[in-house]
C-alpha cells in the first residue's frame, strides 16, 4: 500500500511539486486572502515555490489573482516577499 504524495502546481513557474514544499495562499470563505502556513485553512488555495523569482513571475502575470478570483493586495505580496526572503537566506 503506497501513500500518494499530493502534488500542486506553482503559480509562478507552473511546475508541480509535493504540496508540503510550496507556500499556500488561500482565499477564505469570508473573502479575505491570507498566507496559509499550516496548509489546512478552509478556502480556495493557490501555491508558490519558495523562490522569489516565482513570486515575481506570478505577480507579473496575475496568476495568483486568477487562481483565487480576487485581487491580491500589496500587503499580501509584501508579506510573501518577506517570508521568501527569510527562507532563502
Amino acid at each position: 500500500m503506497s501513500n500518494k504524495v499530493p502534488m500542486r502546481t506553482c503559480c509562478g513557474c507552473r511546475v508541480s511539486f509535493p504540496k508540503k514544499e510550496l507556500i499556500r495562499i488561500v482565499r477564505r470563505p469570508e473573502g479575505d486572502v491570507q498566507i496559509d502556513g499550516s496548509g489546512k485553512m478552509n478556502g480556495r488555495g493557490a501555491y508558490l515555490c519558495k523562490n522569489v523569482q516565482c513570486l515575481k513571475k506570478a505577480r507579473k502575470s496575475g496568476a495568483i489573482t486568477r487562481a483565487l478570483n480576487v485581487p491580491i493586495t500589496e500587503e499580501i505580496y509584501i508579506r510573501l516577499e518577506k517570508e521568501l526572503g527569510e527562507i532563502e537566506t
